[in-house]
């Protein structure tokens, strides 16, 4: 029993370096310029053992985006976890995660451009993103309805969901383009805040 797994640590061990090493060449050379030499000559490794683990270079870049999108996730979840019990407050640390280290990356947007660029492309890295993205949204829907309470209708949370995904994906991006760009992260805080304030008073009001 100790040996299997052992064995089977091992091989999570090495199948996650190539998918470390897929990450630093996607953000480093783009989905055209990556290869099957290049990921396995970033992560040590014989060009073998990357078939041996995955269906190819293409199986790799999903499993890639799977596992980067779940690095993200995570640490929204740090985030909201450490906020405590008050809804408002895991509202807040849900939308303002992305502008906090190590959502807020320059190297895991150059590693998110490559994914985005494959969209049109390959099927399957699309499916992969509505994935990513669904799964963002329905904690934000989740959030939502913590504060809400259970009147809220479901088209106000869904549209309500996207509306804000859409602004902290926005704010990200410029944030991540241009580290010396218009606004700081603590703005960025701000304004999501802000607008955060603003819609949830709207509703209040109605």
């Amino acid at each position: 029993m100790a040996r299997s797994a052992f064995v089977r640590e091992d091989a999570d061990t090495r199948r996650h370096s190539l998918i470390q090493a897929a990450a630093a060449c996607l953000a480093e050379q783009g989905a055209r310029g990556v290869s099957v030499r290049s990921i396995c000559a970033r992560a040590g490794v014989s060009a073998g053992l990357l078939t041996h683990y995955f269906d190819g270079i293409g199986d790799l870049i999903l499993a890639t985006y799977r596992d980067t999108g779940r690095k993200v996730a995570d640490a929204v979840a740090r985030a909201v976890a450490d906020a405590g019990d008050d809804p408002r407050a895991r509202l807040e640390a849900y939308v303002t995660a992305s502008f906090r280290p190590p959502v807020l990356d320059p190297e895991l947007l150059a590693t998110w451009l490559a994914f985005w660029s494959l969209m049109k492309s390959d099927p399957q890295v699309a499916e992969v993103h509505g994935e990513l993205y669904a799964d963002f949204r329905r904690g934000l829907e989740t959030h939502l309805r913590e504060y809400w309470g259970k009147g809220a209708a479901d088209d106000e949370v869904r549209l309500a969901a996207i509306a804000i995904n859409a602004l902290v994906d926005g704010l990200w991006l410029e944030l991540c383009l241009d580290e010396r760009g218009p606004f700081s992260p603590a703005e960025a805080e701000k304004l999501a805040l802000t607008w955060l304030d603003a819609m949830l008073a709207r509703r209040s009001a109605a």
